[in-house]
């Protein structure tokens, strides 16, 4: 077995050499891997810190950066094209995500799964944060039908085929299990646990969720109606002209 595992990182250069000591112990007595780290455009010298640990470990760390922030899901696609693993996981770079969880991912995949997902059941996160995401994985799994309960949480496996098939770009990170599920992949989610942020601070506001919403939008089109695209919009405009038949409706009567 060959595993790849993908940091996509920025401004975490705190954490960078002890994750990447977690990951090795993790890893190695798994079979064949390595880290490839994905800078994001980092400016507190991520960079640099990538570079040593590149240096010091040959064939094991490997070292991407992106010329700007473009976003997470820039950082995942340069990661999974880079990758040469026949298992991928993904996992942040904040030291909240432990990868001693590694062996229990591979253990679901063995149960004929393509995709698992993590699962923050006890989340060390303020709730400005945990409260927003809660709405938005009920609305998720009402218009997806897949029934995660935490769609955006970073700890990831994949089997390679499943991210040679993802169509990622701008937010849609988020939707990696509904996209998955919409190919037909087997998808999955795991219980993990949660360490509270040792180093830096969390890179997402409200903004996100508002973002994620209309994301959403995009990812039934590309999904639940890529094939018959009339029906969500032809579905929007009959819901829209009721209500408005039944304003002049009753403005007439009154």
């Amino acid at each position: 077995m060959f595993i790849s595992a993908v940091v996509p990182l920025f401004n975490e250069v705190a954490s960078l050499r002890e994750l990447f000591a977690r990951l090795a112990a993790a890893a190695a007595p798994l079979g064949e891997w390595e880290v490839i780290f994905v800078d994001d455009g980092s400016t507190d010298g991520s960079w640099k810190e990538v570079q040593s640990l590149v240096a010091e470990n040959p064939g094991r760390a490997r070292g991407l950066r992106l010329r700007r922030n473009f976003g997470k899901a820039a950082a995942l696609t340069a990661g999974f094209r880079a990758a040469g693993g026949d298992i991928i996981f993904t996992l942040d770079a904040d030291l909240q995500d432990d990868p001693k969880e590694m062996p229990r991912f591979i253990g679901k995949m063995d149960e004929g799964y393509d995709l698992v997902s993590g699962w923050k059941r006890i989340r060390h996160d303020p709730i400005d944060k945990t409260l927003p995401s809660r709405f938005f994985n009920a609305f998720v799994c009402a218009l997806s039908g897949l029934k995660l309960h935490d769609f955006n949480c970073g700890y990831k496996a994949y089997r390679r085929e499943v991210v040679e098939n993802l169509p990622l770009y701008g937010e849609l990170h988020r939707f990696i299990p509904v996209f998955a599920h919409a190919e037909g992949f087997r998808v999955a989610e795991l219980p993990v646990e949660h360490h509270p942020r040792q180093f830096g601070k969390s890179k997402y506001g409200f903004e996100r969720f508002v973002k994620g919403f209309l994301d959403l939008l995009s990812v039934a089109a590309m999904t639940k109606f890529g094939r018959r695209p009339g029906h969500l919009f032809g579905g929007l405009g009959v819901i829209v002209g009721a209500v408005g038949f039944l304003t002049l409706l009753a403005l007439w009567v009154n």
